[in-house]
């Protein structure tokens, strides 16, 4: 099975290559066709709830869910949490109150959360989930974390030859899809046995994270002079944009930094040769929120047999495809500052 898988995934990702070299009109065209076979919200309320939007993925997919409704006719109520666990909390109370026709929940801490996700359920209204593995979700959009894990480990195990120590930022093991992107580097890094974690792990937090890991690297390469450090990895890249920034403020080109998510800023660090950003597999956020809006479309049209997850496409970013990729995702540069559309 796990063969199989492997082979899946990979042929995906050549799908995606093809997309990238020049088969989007094929692609559009799938769009449009999935769009046309999308049922309408017209009359519907969808409550959407969001731990926050601070960070371009968050934005994006939040965005992304908003549109659609619109789109397809609905009425959003959309919330947005500020990063505060008791708002987001609150936030649903509110909605539950609302009694809309569907909720959307993206992202936030699964322990706090899940209490709240099931209320949602005993009040009778269908739940969909953005980035939040729970057992209280009818379907959850997201991308495969697992492969995305797996792929950007074994990409820095590849660059470092199979050996060095490596810098890990691991501060929301609590979020889901962090959690797992983590665990499959571990598991990756079991068999390169020359590969190691520098302990103790980095912190990344919120707000002020790009400072915060510019302060936490900057320090630790002062401890660690060239030759001991290969990598720097976070599962998600505004860490990245601090380390990076480290690194090529200490002139230490020996390190490259690895993440995801795939924000402009970071995919323009990547484009640029001089950086020490050496990849990041770039999810499409605005996709994922769309897709879980189509997906409560067809739940309230009648459709029940929903997959417990579904999985849009994500791709991996290096300096060699960095600028093809800049189309594919929407990101385009204007007057040297790359922008999404």
């Amino acid at each position: 099975m796990q063969t199989i898988h492997r082979r899946l995934k990979h042929t995906l990702f050549a799908l995606l290559a093809m997309v990238a070299c020049g088969t989007n009109v094929t692609a559009h065209a799938q769009d449009d066709a999935a769009d046309k076979s999308v049922p309408s919200l017209k009359g519907k309320r969808i409550g959407i709830t969001a731990a926050g939007t601070d960070h371009y993925w968050d934005l994006k997919a939040y965005q992304g869910a908003v549109d659609e409704v619109k789109r397809l006719g609905g009425t959003p109520i959309a919330l947005d949490a500020g990063r505060n666990d008791n708002r987001q909390i609150a936030q649903i109370q509110t909605l539950i109150a609302q009694k809309p026709d569907a909720i959307v929940e993206q992202l936030g801490t699964a322990s706090v959360l899940e209490p709240w996700l099931q209320k949602i359920r005993q009040a009778g209204i269908p739940l969909f989930t953005i980035d939040t593995a729970s057992p209280s979700s009818l379907n959850d959009t997201t991308s495969d974390n697992f492969f995305i894990g797996e792929q950007l480990a074994l990409k820095l195990v590849n660059d470092i030859h199979g050996e060095g120590n490596i810098l890990v930022f691991n501060g929301f093991y609590g979020v889901p899809v962090c959690a797992i992107r983590y665990d499959q580097l571990k598991a990756v890094l079991k068999y390169y046995p020359k590969v190691h974690i520098i302990e103790p792990e980095l912190r990344d937090v919120i707000p002020n994270t790009v400072q915060s890991a510019y302060a936490q690297v900057s320090q630790l390469l002062a401890k660690y002079p060239k030759g001991q450090v290969s990598a720097i990895w976070a599962a998600w890249d505004v860490p990245q944009v601090g380390a990076t920034q480290a690194v090529d403020a200490a002139h230490r080109s020996e390190i490259r930094t690895y993440a995801v998510d795939g924000s402009p800023d970071v995919v323009n660090l990547v484009k640029d040769q001089k950086s020490s950003a050496a990849a990041v597999v770039a999810q499409q956020p605005a996709l994922i929120g769309k897709t879980a809006v189509d997906n409560v479309a067809r739940y309230l049209a009648g459709q029940k047999d929903l997959p417990p997850y579904t999985y849009v496409p994500s791709i991996l970013v290096t300096k060699d495809n960095a600028g093809s990729i800049q189309q594919t995702l929407g990101q385009v540069a204007q007057n040297g500052v790359v922008a999404a559309k």
